[in-house]
């Protein structure tokens, strides 16, 4: 599995009606959408998808879903990490009783972690169960960050194969690869502005939330790179700027779903009270999407 955890991964939304349920038929929908689009893999119920705010159940749902809809096309990748050891591990297990491929496991969230709980809390998953682990820092969210230090040790333990930064941080990127090249480990960008630079540091690709709304155009940024065209890679990477210049009004997850609905398609709001974004993000948005749609940004 290790091989094919690559390129542009994307961390699929997750479409709600108007009463906040899950929305299957436009799952099914957007799934198909961005495996036509190119996408590497897909990755149900991670930031992007919500699954801060989904109950255990809806992410098995929405697993079940996705697994059955991707049909063994890509590789499926669930985020099962929960605040608990215990209960990351009894979501790891379901995930993978499923059939999930790869498990993506985000740091314990509000109460603060040494280092040496973190290793444990890793450590303890990895020991109870039989798939690969991708470890997901991104401190801004859950307060807890996942030292150099502690990823290197980390990526000793078999099935611990990579890990997603979303720190923001590219010096933090840069020295994960470099504490883990001799591990045959993985380093996936979180930042979807980082995710050339990341490629060119020796990485693998990234995990690009705004692959949901231009999934063409971020798996262009690693086929082109894996061509040779770095200037194609470039202009790819670019091209999100303006796109990304919109996060300001509002949560980035709020901003991704609005432009996927801006698009024609059925994925509903964000679950409240994460639903909000004011007039003129709205407006800045529908500029950004016709804008990039003359370019042939997609």
């Amino acid at each position: 599995m290790n091989e094919h955890i690559r390129g542009i991964i994307v961390p699929i939304l997750t479409p709600m009606n108007e009463d906040e349920s899950i929305n299957e038929a436009a799952l099914r929908q957007q799934i198909d959408r961005m495996i036509v689009g190119g996408v590497h893999g897909i990755f149900p119920f991670g930031t992007n998808g919500e699954g801060y705010i989904l109950s255990e159940s809806e992410k098995e749902e929405v697993l079940a879903i996705c697994i059955d809809q991707v049909a063994g096309r890509v590789p499926v990748f669930a985020g099962t990490g929960l605040i608990a050891t215990r209960d990351t591990i009894r979501l790891s297990r379901k995930a993978a009783d499923l059939g999930a491929d790869v498990l993506s496991i985000i740091t314990p969230s509000f109460a603060a972690a040494s280092q040496e709980e973190l290793y444990a809390h890793y450590r303890a998953v990895a020991e109870s169960v039989d798939k690969p682990i991708l470890l997901y820092n991104i401190p801004a969210r859950t307060g807890n960050a996942l030292t150099p230090a502690t990823v290197e040790r980390l990526s000793r333990i078999p099935n611990i194969v990579g890990v997603k930064d979303s720190s923001g941080n590219f010096d933090n990127i840069l020295q994960y690869i470099e504490r883990t090249r001799d591990n045959d480990f993985i380093v996936l960008s979180g930042n979807d502005s980082l995710i050339l630079w990341t490629l060119l540091a020796g990485g693998k690709g990234g995990i690009a939330g705004c692959a949901n709304v231009f999934p063409r155009n971020m798996v262009a940024i690693y086929e082109c790179f894996i061509a040779g065209d770095i200037v194609g890679a470039r202009k790819a990477q670019d091209a999100i700027r303006p796109f990304r210049n919109c996060f300001r009004f509002g949560n980035p997850n709020t901003v991704v779903k609005t432009a996927v609905a801006l698009q024609g398609y059925l994925v509903g709001k964000c679950r409240k009270p994460f639903d909000y974004l004011p007039d003129e993000g709205i407006a800045a948005i529908k500029q950004v999407l016709a804008d990039l749609a003359r370019q042939g940004v997609c």
